[in-house]
């Protein structure tokens, strides 16, 4: 590409960028803002969500089929709610969640949803014929008379009987007392509302019929399945129970929502100062790349339909800060090869070529880390999951393709052909560059000993004081009102004795702690909830309104959020382990993997010592925190793999010792970046997104240390017990078993 079209392409850019952040913040024309066109969930927007459990011992297709056809019930009750973006998903094998934005009448929405479907079939007349127990079966099947597809039925023997007999009755004709329904046919009822009225054309006793449209072209394929969605759902009633339910006012959710966002600029801001600082004018394209980044991100989620949670907003801001790494281990390999003597047009050019691999590498392991996290999660966990992911393709791009074009023009400009444009300074060294290298491999046993006590004494604590579960894993009750005035906790007590509640731990919240969090192992169904909040009424005066939010776990929902996590750990580790093992070698995977366990621990020790809560956004961090471990252990364990083509005469510790100081400076600055995201974001926002924010602050500093520290000393350790690495040159034998005897006695 020459000059001049790498010039207008970037003004180009630069005027997508401007305009692309206008529309997203003020709308144009029919375009709304990214804030109208977004989807929010119900702890922006206030509403109620259920999770709920089929009582079915069925299993396989069976269940699976079961499963799909209450979803499709379900989702027909919430749409004649009249709510805007209702969200029914099925979740794991036996379980539905509910999320109704919008519902006000938390009883109502849940009476609703939990009840288990009526199908009847009617004469016009109203009486009745039989039920959806008596349906065997029903699909779609061709419209052979009016072309398109129709509904074809299957009864019991029981159900052929009273069909019979019904279709009989109907084709004779009777009075009729249902609303647009015709004398001669038999209406089709779910849940008080007709769903089909066909008219009897004869007398049915196989067992069998079919359901046609009299409209030219029959019925298109989508109604005819949908049709048969319902009646199947009739015909396979199954009891749902309540495992978990929420509700929540906006007033919360907006409140974080606006907090969230102004959290989010002013990290952008700060990582914008970071990289200006640190990499002069490299640091202003990587800048630009970021704000292309951000519109990105946000517009792909519009045209997805997602919903975005407040975890979701913890996504983003999280990726934000992960997206800085590609462009630093690109401006990074840049400032070597200036330093190294070429000119600035070869350095932008060798230093991009070789910092791609490396990009891809470390996002890729990331991603599968990612892919696991969504595949697990519940839906909060999923929407974090997803704006995780949708930030580390949008970063790839950005990095490779913005920012590489940015820095190509700049670098072909006589303007900035000067090397303190780039990160270096007069004296011809780099900016926050280390002017010492450090011997970490000789200290590798230190490491070793300081890591294993941390870990120990928070394994041991954890089995002598007990981990401090939150209602997600235990199960029980939690409830915030806003009292209106600051109210003791005892009288709050001595109420809910009234109701039986001996456990309950009260926190306060608000301005001036006017507001109340409930929290109770007792596990507390509607009618119960109604009951207590009741007699708060009673005793405080406070409104309908003032309670915030309401949310209950079954126990058995904390125990699979526990096997979830375990599992999702175990895969994402040995998914990772698959591509470091292809891409690198089995010895760089086993001390990859050695560092994304202890860097679990690490976070779980630190739980333990603090006693902090765990609950299901831990979870979410816990992943989180495997992907971008990983991702700084791939930077240097790249390095590695390159200079052990290159230095071919140096020993194993030298090397590893010259790859980790070589990348030090941007596994720190990463690492900063990602931080200071963090810093606001906890700072800022709810309890919400601070229960995400946690973990990922821990596991970002753990993962950084764990990469130096750790996982290089393993990769010596297990050097040395093998007998060296398949990139060592061999250019003798003889040669090649002195160097490995070198190795040995170190």
């Amino acid at each position: 590409m020459n000059s001049n079209l790498k010039k207008v392409l970037s003004i180009i850019i630069v005027i997508i960028i401007v305009f692309g952040w206008y529309v997203t913040v003020f709308g144009i024309g029919n375009i709304s803002s990214v804030k109208d066109g977004l989807k929010l969930g119900l702890d922006i927007k206030g509403g109620v969500y259920v999770l709920l459990e089929a009582q079915t011992d069925a299993a396989g297709d069976e269940l699976k089929q079961i499963m799909e056809q209450t979803q499709a019930v379900i989702e027909n009750r919430v749409n004649q709610m009249g709510l805007s973006e209702p969200v029914v998903t099925i979740e794991g094998e036996k379980r539905i969640r509910v999320e109704l934005p919008g519902a006000e009448d938390a009883q109502d929405a849940i009476d609703a949803i939990g009840k288990t479907a009526q199908l009847v079939f009617c004469l016009a007349d109203g009486s009745f014929i039989l039920d959806g127990g008596d349906v065997k079966d029903a699909g779609i099947t061709t419209d052979q008379q009016h072309g398109g597809y129709a509904v074809a039925l299957e009864f019991t023997p029981e159900g052929s009987a009273a069909f019979a007999e019904g279709t009989r009755m109907a084709i004779n004709g009777v009075n009729s007392s249902l609303e647009g329904v015709h004398r001669n046919s038999i209406a089709i009822i779910l849940d008080d509302e007709i769903i089909s009225a066909p008219v009897v054309e004869e007398v049915i006793n196989t067992g069998n019929c079919i359901i046609t449209s009299s409209r030219v072209g029959g019925y298109p394929q989508e109604e005819a399945a949908e049709l048969a969605a319902l009646i199947r759902g009739g015909a396979l009633p199954v009891d749902l129970e309540e495992k978990e339910y929420g509700t929540q006012t906006a007033t919360i959710g907006e409140t974080a929502f606006e907090k969230s966002i102004v959290a989010g600029a002013i990290g952008l801001v700060l990582i914008f100062i970071i990289l200006i600082a640190g990499y002069s004018i490299m640091g202003i394209a990587a800048s630009l790349a970021l704000l292309l980044y951000v519109i990105i991100v946000l517009w792909l989620m519009v045209a997805m339909q997602s919903v975005l949670t407040l975890p979701g907003i913890a996504g983003i801001i999280l990726s934000i800060g992960m997206a800085v790494d590609a462009n630093v281990i690109i401006f990074s390999r840049i400032r070597e090869e200036i330093l190294n003597g070429k000119s600035i047009r070869v350095s932008v050019q060798s230093g991009f070529k070789r910092a791609l691999a490396t990009v891809l590498d470390s996002q890729i392991t990331t991603i599968i880390a990612a892919v696991v996290l969504y595949q697990v999660g519940t839906s909060s966990v999923k929407g974090f999951a997803l704006t995780l992911m949708i930030g580390i393709i949008a970063s790839i791009f950005t990095a490779v393709v913005v920012t590489n074009l940015f820095i190509s023009v700049m670098a072909e400009s006589k303007k900035f052909s000067n090397k303190k444009y780039y990160g270096i300074k007069s004296d011809g060294t780099a900016k926050f560059a280390f002017k010492k290298d450090f011997e970490f491999i000789k200290h590798k046993n230190k490491f070793y000993i300081f890591s294993v006590a941390i870990i120990l004494i928070g394994l041991l604590l954890g089995m002598v004081r007990g981990m401090n579960y939150g209602i997600d894993f235990t199960g029980g009750t939690m409830l915030q009102i806003n009292m209106g005035t600051h109210v003791s906790e005892e009288d709050v007590n001595d109420v809910l004795k009234t109701q039986n509640i001996d456990d309950a731990q009260i926190i306060y919240a608000g301005e001036n702690g006017e507001q109340i969090i409930i929290r109770t192992i007792n596990f507390l169904d509607n009618d119960e909830r109604g009951v207590v909040i009741d007699a708060l009424q009673d005793e405080f005066g406070f409104d309908d309104n003032d309670v915030l939010s309401s949310e209950q776990f079954s126990p058995s929902v904390g125990t699979e959020l526990q096997k979830n996590a375990v599992l999702a750990v175990l895969i994402a580790s040995i998914g990772m382990l698959i591509y470091i093992i292809i891409r690198f070698e089995w010895k760089f995977g086993v001390a990859s993997l050695v560092g994304v366990f202890h860097d679990v621990f690490m976070v779980i020790a630190f739980y333990s010592i603090f006693h902090i809560t765990i609950n299901n956004p831990f979870i979410a961090g816990i992943l989180t925190v495997v992907g971008y471990s990983i991702n700084d252990t791939i930077v240097i364990f790249d390095r590695v793999r390159e200079n052990l083509t290159f230095m071919k005469k140096s020993h194993t510790e030298e090397l590893i010792n010259k790859s980790i100081n070589q990348t030090l400076a941007r596994s720190l600055m990463t690492s900063i970046t990602t931080l200071i995201v963090m810093i606001p974001l906890y700072i800022l926002t709810s309890s919400a997104i601070r229960a995400f924010t946690v973990p990922l602050m821990i596991g970002i500093i753990v993962g950084c240390m764990s990469s130096i520290t750790v996982c290089s000393p393993v990769y010596y350790d297990l050097c040395k017990l093998t007998g060296g690495t398949k990139y060592r040159a061999k250019k003798s034998k003889k040669k090649n078993n002195k160097l490995e005897h070198k190795d040995k006695e170190e």
